[in-house]
C-alpha cells in the first residue's frame, strides 16, 4: 500500500508557463531593488554569502553585492537550481503573493486527488527543485485556495538533485518509510528513472506540452487508482 504521495510542481500539479511567465519574471523585475533592501537580514545575508562563495569556487572571483545581484540576474535566466537564488525568489514571491499580485497555479484536478489521498489515511508530500518557502507559497495561495494542510511533507534539492536516487532515498529515510510505500509523480523521465532507481513506485504525469515516455502515465489525477 502507498503510504505517501509524493508530487512534482512545476509540470505536474502546476502549469509549467506559471513558473516561466509569472514567478520568474515577476523575481527578475523586483530581484535588484529587494536584494539592495535586505540583503544585510539573515536568511538573505546567507544566500548572498552562498552565491558569493559558489562564484568563487567556480570562476575565481569575489564579489561586490552589485555582483552578486548581476550573477541572480544570470542564473535566472539560465534556470539555475541552486539553493541561495531559490531562497531569495522565495522571499519576493512572498511579496507578490501577499499583495495579491498573482495566486499559485494548481490544475483543476490536484484539490480532489489530495482529499480522495488523505481519505485513504496517506500522506502527501512535494519534491521539488524550488524552495521550501516557494512550494509553500505556491499552494498557500492556490487558485483553489489553500491546500497546505493538504501536504505533511517538502522537500527541496537541499535533500539532493531531483535526477539523483540518493535524493529519494534521503527521502524515504525522512519519512520512515520504505522506498515501496511511496509513489512520485513527475512530468520528467530522468526524475522517475531516479525515484524508480531508489525503489520507489513512479507514475509519469502529461500535461499539455510534456513528452510522453515508456513509464506508465496518467493525463489527469483522477485517473490515479487510490484504493479508499
Amino acid at each position: 500500500m502507498t503510504k505517501l504521495f509524493l508530487f512534482d510542481i512545476e509540470g505536474t500539479t502546476t502549469d509549467i508557463h506559471f513558473v516561466h511567465k509569472v514567478l520568474f519574471p515577476y523575481s527578475r523585475e523586483h530581484l535588484t531593488q529587494f536584494v539592495f533592501q535586505h540583503y544585510q537580514e539573515n536568511s538573505i545575508a546567507k544566500a548572498v554569502n552562498e552565491i558569493k562563495e559558489t562564484v568563487f569556487n567556480e570562476e575565481g572571483k569575489v564579489l561586490s553585492i552589485e555582483g552578486v545581484i548581476e550573477t541572480l540576474h544570470r542564473w535566472i535566466e539560465q534556470d539555475r537550481k541552486h539553493g541561495a537564488l531559490k531562497e531569495i525568489q522565495g522571499h519576493i514571491w512572498d511579496v507578490g503573493y501577499s499583495r495579491n499580485d498573482f495566486k499559485g497555479h494548481v490544475y483543476p484536478d490536484v484539490k480532489a486527488c489530495f482529499y480522495k489521498i488523505l481519505e485513504t489515511g496517506s500522506k502527501i508530500g512535494i519534491y521539488s527543485s524550488g524552495s521550501v518557502h516557494a512550494q509553500k507559497l505556491i499552494f498557500g495561495y492556490s487558485t483553489d485556495g489553500d491546500l497546505t494542510p493538504f501536504i505533511s511533507y517538502y522537500f527541496d534539492t537541499k535533500v539532493g538533485g531531483k535526477r539523483d536516487s540518493s535524493a529519494y532515498k534521503t527521502i524515504a529515510n525522512m519519512v520512515s518509510l520504505l522506498p515501496s510505500e511511496i509513489h512520485f509523480f513527475s512530468d520528467i523521465p530522468e526524475e522517475l528513472a531516479a525515484a524508480k532507481d531508489a525503489g520507489f513506485d513512479v507514475t509519469h504525469v502529461i500535461r499539455p506540452g510534456t513528452q510522453s515516455s515508456s513509464y506508465k502515465f496518467i493525463h489527469d489525477f483522477s485517473e490515479i487508482p487510490i484504493k479508499l
